[in-house]
């Protein structure tokens, strides 16, 4: 299942651009009624045609955002642990390559993800959300080294680590949070962005404010336009995807 249904990509764009559903509907031509009926799970195609540019959407992917599945992930080497937050899930992932084992986010109750895992020769954090660090204070009991974009252990945008036959680039995906990295990883069969919170399978990270919005559309734009159609994206919540998917499906506004 997509982290978000069409009722949370439309919250999310109208937060993002503090619009309430009342100026929605006016700026679309429909009804207030109609804009929360929408919000709320009553989906219409004809609400999602006319709602989708006043908010900045993609009109064709809202309309089949309820039908969107992501082809399945199917990349040697990339395992998605599947772990509980509250009622929702949150994903850690997994990669291994030659030899050696990158554990990137650590889930959010604790557990020492060792134990079914093994010990992985590297963690990366995307962001310092707890559903994201809860696993560190396990994970550092067995001294794996921990590289994560605050003060515990300070990576920055730009660094390039090597791990095995893997090169991993991090990169500006500020927005949803801040800091927040994501993670150009290359040396697998395909190349692989982790997104942490950024960027979801037809949706993206949740923005408190205008301002953090469009920084967070910005570095979405930025870091996707150079990365070819086949890359796998790894994102913080729900399934797998591909930038070519995400092109086509996403709704909101991540491309030229």
């Amino acid at each position: 299942m997509l982290e978000d249904d069409f009722t949370w990509v439309i919250r999310k764009a109208l937060k993002g651009l503090a619009i309430a559903p009342s100026e929605a509907a006016a700026l679309a031509n429909l009804s207030e009624t109609d804009v929360l009926a929408f919000t709320r799970g009553r989906f219409d195609p004809d609400v999602a045609a006319r709602l989708a540019p006043a908010l900045g959407l993609n009109p064709a992917a809202l309309a089949s955002h309820q039908k969107y599945e992501p082809s399945p992930l199917d990349l040697e080497g990339v395992s998605r642990i599947d772990l509980p937050f509250e009622a929702e899930r949150v994903n850690a992932w997994l990669i291994r390559h030659q030899g050696k084992t990158l554990l990137i986010d650590t889930g959010y109750d604790g557990f020492d993800l060792t134990k079914i895992y093994g010990k992985p020769d590297l963690v990366l954090i995307t962001h310092p959300h707890h559903d994201h660090i809860g696993g560190l204070p396990a994970l550092a009991k067995h001294g794996i080294p921990i590289r994560t974009p605050h003060a515990d252990g300070p990576l920055k945008a730009g660094e390039e680590i090597l791990l095995g036959g893997l090169v991993i680039r991090s990169c500006d995906l500020s927005g949803h949070a801040s800091p927040s990295l994501g993670f150009h990883i290359e040396g697998l069969v395909k190349p692989v962005l982790v997104t942490g919170d950024a960027l979801f399978a037809g949706s993206m990270g949740g923005c408190t404010d205008p301002v953090r919005y469009q920084h967070a559309l910005e570095r979405l734009r930025s870091v996707l336009a150079a990365l070819p159609g086949e890359t796998v994206l790894l994102p913080g919540h729900g399934p797998a995807t591909t930038l070519a998917e995400e092109r086509l499906r996403n709704p909101f506004p991540l491309f030229a």
